[in-house]
């Protein structure tokens, strides 16, 4: 029994699949609003996922809880904003094809460089967690997977942006270009999330389901 309630107290089984999604608003309103507003409003569309950013870091901060998905995109949004603003229209041009993708292949690979040192996922695991189970070697394997498996998705949606930059304008070999471009702008981003929301709810069930079992 013991043994049993040490796994799941220091799994971070209890993280939000939700709390995750929160985090990446920024983007996700960025890419939303940017597609809206063609080439004129990247830099409006940064500007406005700065301003969300700033609050969560407030927030944050007051919480004494750094984030650093949040610092993360707070960085590459406000980059994309002074260029945006600053450069000409063939900058702007340039981010709307081009910037709008990378943002999640860069913020994703972010991600995934820092799994081995200091998953995000954990920040967020921490808040409803007692200190003495950050250590615990099961939270430490789950968050580092969790957070590569967000960092993977966000790469994949990422790269699905790129690809349709690529594509742009070329045969798609398909009976309607609209159909790629549903599949690559809708329907790979939304199964990546879902699938990573997913994955965040059953994992860690798994791994403190098997530690018990090895636990006897």
């Amino acid at each position: 029994m013991t043994s049993h309630h040490t796994t799941r107290t220091t799994s971070g089984s209890s993280l939000s699949a939700l709390s995750l999604v929160g985090a990446f608003l920024p983007w996700i309103a960025f890419t939303v609003v940017a597609q809206r507003l063609a080439a004129d409003g990247v830099a409006w569309s940064a500007l406005i996922a700065v301003a969300m950013t700033v609050v969560a870091l407030l927030w944050d901060r007051a919480r004494n809880i750094p984030m650093q998905l949040n610092i993360y995109s707070g960085v590459l949004f406000a980059t994309m904003a002074v260029a945006g603003f600053v450069g000409g229209r063939e900058v702007d041009q340039w981010l709307f094809e081009w910037g709008r993708p990378l943002v999640g292949v860069v913020l994703g690979l972010l991600i995934l460089a820092t799994v081995g040192v200091r998953p995000f996922t954990a920040e967020y695991a921490k808040k409803d967690l007692p200190r003495e189970a950050w250590t615990s070697p099961v939270f430490v394997k789950i968050n580092r997977v969790l957070s590569a498996a967000w960092g993977a998705a966000i790469v994949v949606i990422g790269l699905s942006g790129v690809v349709v930059a690529a594509l742009e304008g070329q045969p798609t070999g398909t009976d309607s270009p609209y159909l790629l471009d549903l599949a690559l702008n809708w329907v790979v981003p939304i199964v990546a999330l879902v699938w990573a929301v997913h994955f965040t709810k059953t994992y860690p069930d798994r791994v403190t389901g098997s530690a018990t079992a090895r636990n006897g």
